[in-house]
């Protein structure tokens, strides 16, 4: 008897499309738990991308975005001040898509946080020092990481909002 041939070309192409479509459902999974919209104005994402990850709005309340620019001169030990008219828009933008104004992920970070005095460093809400606490010290001092801000060192994908391992 003879075996039936089975074409390798479709076969090939179904396992790229599962494969592909694997990746696709392990974000879509992770942005229940694990995503935050990520910036998509042109002037945020340059003026704050220039020095470490925009950082989506969603991690913060307004109030915390408003204090933060209130103090670009002293920003986490740098002068961050840009001109008027961009601190004006970056405000704006921040504020516009703060966690206590219903951004995607908004819920998550800020969990039994009182917007009115929460940090403004996203690494000391009492979320993301639980989710890191099993970070070694050492590990946030290797010279590819060199910051505990700096996400993209560990979620590849934090650019687009996505902060799995």
């Amino acid at each position: 008897m003879k075996s039936p041939h089975i074409p390798l070309r479709p076969l090939v192409l179904g396992c790229i499309a599962l494969g592909f479509s694997a990746l696709v459902l392990k974000h879509a999974m992770a942005g229940d738990s694990h995503y935050y919209t990520p910036v998509n104005d042109p002037v945020v994402k340059e003026e704050c991308g220039s020095c470490h990850l925009a950082f989506s709005p969603a991690m913060l309340p307004a109030s915390a975005w408003r204090r933060m620019m209130n103090e670009l001169p002293q920003h986490f030990g740098d002068d961050a001040s840009v001109d008027a008219a961009t601190a004006a828009r970056i405000g704006r933008y921040l504020a516009a898509n703060a966690a206590d104004v219903g951004g995607r992920g908004s819920t998550k970070l800020l969990r039994g946080v009182n917007p009115d005095s929460a940090p403004q460093r996203i690494t000391e809400l009492p979320r993301w020092v639980r989710e890191h606490r099993k970070v070694p010290d050492w590990e946030w001092r290797h010279k590819e990481v060199r910051s505990k801000a700096n996400c993209l060192a560990c979620h590849v994908d934090a650019e687009a909002g996505h902060y799995d391992d």
